[in-house]
């Protein structure tokens, strides 16, 4: 089916990254997931590349694109090649709304130049190894201290936590309130070099073994004030700003791995042979594939059309729920049956449809729960 979503420039854009993957990804991402995560050198190889600097204006250096098709893009290229930017993602699509939303005149002038060349990375620091989808319940706290505020607490599973240059930090600065457990929260900016911030461990994961998750503590961190991100107390609406972009960025790359997915097992198929014969002319793996195509044409389909939402300023955090829902639930399926059909060389990690198993796990939980979003989707069609 012919896509529209995407014009010449996407296309081109298209060519250039994937010629990127080839030249500078591809041929040492092994050592990438041995390590943890890319060298730190390969994020400045991006910003001289100019992806991290897309949608921001270019009054700080970068191109001033509104869409969200370009990180489309990348999505799609990083999937078809099994392969990750490390830290990129959560750089990208987490954190520059916040800053450009939230963000003062100032501190924009002051982080999103470094942020666009990859000299300054960035990530988010949310989950607490009590806390996780209820955010609500977090306990970090930062309390005022003159012109500072003191940091104390710890944060886990923070994706991007090892290499990071700055965090937004999630933290109390204010106590809840008898009728709302939300209030109170804010949202710090921490230079990561700061005294009393550590980096605990780099947490060991089934997949995205390229992209490095770690434990964090603050111990009295002094954070000044003017690296507030925002209004103090309102960490938590920020927080549900960009929900709807996140979990669209989830469903894309989602989708994307699901039909790289069947591109890896259709090309198996036509080379492997079985009792004299390839196995793409037994019955079941045409009918496996077909079921398999159809998902993704389907899930294909439904991104399409969440990103031109997204992109009209129309995407609803329902409907992005949705998108994410299903599309997480395609890929768990479809990079199964695909892996199957590799037989126990689907099971061999130098086989890409293994890694493309071992990632595709996690999508079904981070960025919100597949049961949360069912929750969400329940309440908007009122049952």
């Amino acid at each position: 089916m012919r896509r529209t979503v995407f014009n010449e420039d996407h296309e081109a854009f298209r060519d250039t990254i994937r010629a990127f993957i080839e030249a500078e990804v591809a041929p040492v991402y092994d050592d990438w997931e041995n390590a943890g995560h890319p060298p730190r050198e390969f994020y400045s190889k991006l910003g001289e590349l100019g992806v991290f600097g897309i949608q921001v204006p270019e009054e700080y250096g970068g191109a001033g694109e509104t869409s969200f098709k370009y990180q489309a893009v990348i999505s799609e290229e990083c999937a078809r090649a099994a392969v990750s930017f490390g830290g990129y993602g959560v750089h990208v699509n987490l954190v520059l709304p916040y800053l450009l939303k939230y963000g003062s005149e100032e501190q924009k002038k002051r982080w999103l130049p470094p942020f666009v060349s990859g000299e300054m990375m960035t990530a988010i620091a949310m989950t607490e190894p009590g806390t996780g989808s209820d955010l609500a319940g977090i306990q970090t706290t930062a309390k005022r201290d003159g012109d500072h505020y003191v940091l104390n607490g710890a944060k886990t599973f923070i994706t991007g936590g090892v290499l990071a240059d700055r965090m937004l930090v999630v933290a109390r600065t204010s106590p809840a309130t008898p009728d709302n457990r939300r209030a109170g929260l804010s949202i710090l900016a921490v230079d990561t070099r700061s005294e009393g911030y550590a980096v605990g461990r780099k947490l060991e994961k089934i997949g995205l073994r390229s992209s490095d998750t770690a434990e964090l503590s603050f111990t009295d961190v002094r954070v000044p004030v003017e690296d507030l991100l925002g209004e103090e107390g309102r960490g938590f609406e920020y927080l549900t700003h960009n929900l709807a972009e996140e979990r669209l960025g989830i469903a894309t790359s989602s989708y994307a791995s699901a039909a790289a997915a069947v591109e890896f097992a259709r090309r198996y198929v036509r080379e492997r042979t079985v009792f004299g014969k390839s196995v793409s002319s037994f019955q079941n793996t045409k009918f496996v594939l077909a079921e398999c195509a159809t998902e993704v044409e389907a899930a294909r389909s439904l991104v399409d059309r969440c990103i031109e939402a997204l992109d009209a300023g129309e995407l609803t955090p329902a409907d992005a729920a949705v998108c994410k829902l299903f599309c997480t639930e395609v890929q768990a399926r479809v990079v199964d049956k695909c892996l199957q059909l590799h037989g126990g060389y689907g099971y061999i990690l130098e086989y890409p449809i293994a890694r493309l198993y071992a990632d595709a796990r996690v999508t079904r939980i981070y960025g919100g729960t597949s049961e949360v979003l069912k929750t969400i989707i329940a309440k908007d069609i009122q049952v």
